[in-house]
């Protein structure tokens, strides 16, 4: 539990930091995790090397490797350089000292850029954690590598295959929030001290990944999401849907649950596409199936009190009020039949019932404040 504690306040330290970015730390943190990797597209200047490379400096005893990506970047540039002294007996092998082969954590930069040379050298290593160096197979200790791009690939670009190793893949945006935008320009970022976490401590915390429960009605509901995506024509290859389980079992860890849960499910919206226009029909079909009754009413509900909310400052006259009222009330008898029916849920639904309660409480005093206005 330290260790989860440690990894929590990594977190949050970082989502401090770097504003806007909540979800692709928490990306990243689950593919250290599952021991998976990552792509990250988007424009230049998102942070997303910065994040990389911030996150590789919190974990004491790893090692890191970063690059750019060119047509002109050879194997040896990211794998090592040959060695001549072997050369001379004709063995082609690498100094992989400082380079990828050894280490933990990996950043590459315009992923999609590489020369064909570069980018099926990399295939393996980045499968199979192997790098073949003269006649030796090297065991990599390379636990998630992190791609970047400014644009996913084409379909004719030939780059499906690496494309298809990022098991988990967001879009990095330019910072959307004026507020965050003005700190940002006057350099007012609040200064975080950057907590950290020792390998050994993550490794320790890779294995009670493991051990994290998938219980039957998730598998049940892997399998609706399947079928109602082949009914889409979206196929995710089987191998994609194995390796979901270890995504989802790191999404319950860092949410301190023994237990895979339904609204785990979400983050396999960031899983389960193979083509870009692919994603919205995704994101629907897995909101659909990982949503419980009480997550979507919850939604719908809050919606609705919202909006009705919005509506009094366009028009606080009395009839209006005592219609958003009656609304309210609605709502409310909605969550207390939510009550009856999901017993186990009643934190989550008594804080709904109270925040109703208190919108029901300022659309009275929108009416009684002007008669005391009138009365004084």
């Amino acid at each position: 539990m330290d260790n989860l504690q440690k990894l929590q306040q990594m977190q949050q330290a970082l989502n401090v930091k770097y504003m806007e970015r909540e979800k692709q730390i928490e990306g990243m943190l689950i593919a250290l995790l599952a021991k998976e990797h990552m792509l990250m597209v988007g424009p230049p200047g998102t942070a997303k090397s910065a994040l990389s490379e911030e996150l590789s400096t919190m974990i004491d005893g790893s090692t890191y490797f970063q690059w750019l990506l060119t047509k002109y970047t050879t194997p040896d540039e990211v794998f090592g350089g040959v060695m001549l002294k072997d050369m001379e007996e004709g063995i082609y092998k690498h100094n992989t000292y400082s380079k990828m082969p050894e280490a933990h954590l990996v950043f590459l930069d315009e992923i999609f850029k590489g020369s064909s040379e570069i980018l099926n050298a990399l295939l393996k290593a980045i499968n199979e954690r192997t790098f073949e160096n003269g006649n030796e197979q090297i065991t990599m200790p390379l636990m998630t590598l992190v791609g970047a791009s400014n644009e996913y690939p084409e379909d004719d670009e030939g780059l499906e295959a690496l494309f298809d190793r990022f098991l988990i893949r967001f879009d990095v945006g330019t910072i959307k929030d004026r507020s965050n935008f003005l700190h940002m320009l006057k350099g007012n970022e609040q200064p975080v001290t950057m907590p950290t976490i020792t390998l050994e401590e993550l490794e320790s915390l890779q294995f009670l990944r493991e051990m994290i429960e998938i219980p039957h009605e998730i598998h049940e509901k892997i399998a609706d999401i399947w079928v109602e995506l082949s009914d889409e024509g979206i196929h995710p290859s089987d191998r994609r849907f194995r390796k979901a389980h270890a995504v989802l079992q790191a999404k319950a860890l860092i949410e301190q649950r023994q237990v895979v849960a339904p609204e785990d499910l979400l983050f396999l919206q960031h899983v389960l596409w193979e083509h870009i226009e692919q994603r919205d029909t995704v994101i629907t079909v897995i909101r659909r199936n990982a949503q419980d009754e009480v997550a979507m009413m919850q939604e719908s509900i809050e919606q609705e009190a919202n909006e009705i909310m919005q509506g009094l400052n366009d028009n606080d006259s009395t009839d209006y009020v005592l219609e958003a009222n009656r609304k309210l009330k609605t709502l409310m008898k909605e969550v207390q039949e939510l009550q009856q029916r999901n017993p186990e849920r009643q934190q989550v639904l008594e804080a709904m019932e109270t925040k109703l309660k208190q919108h029901a409480e300022q659309l009275t005093n929108s009416i009684l404040e002007p008669v005391e206005e009138q009365t004084l």
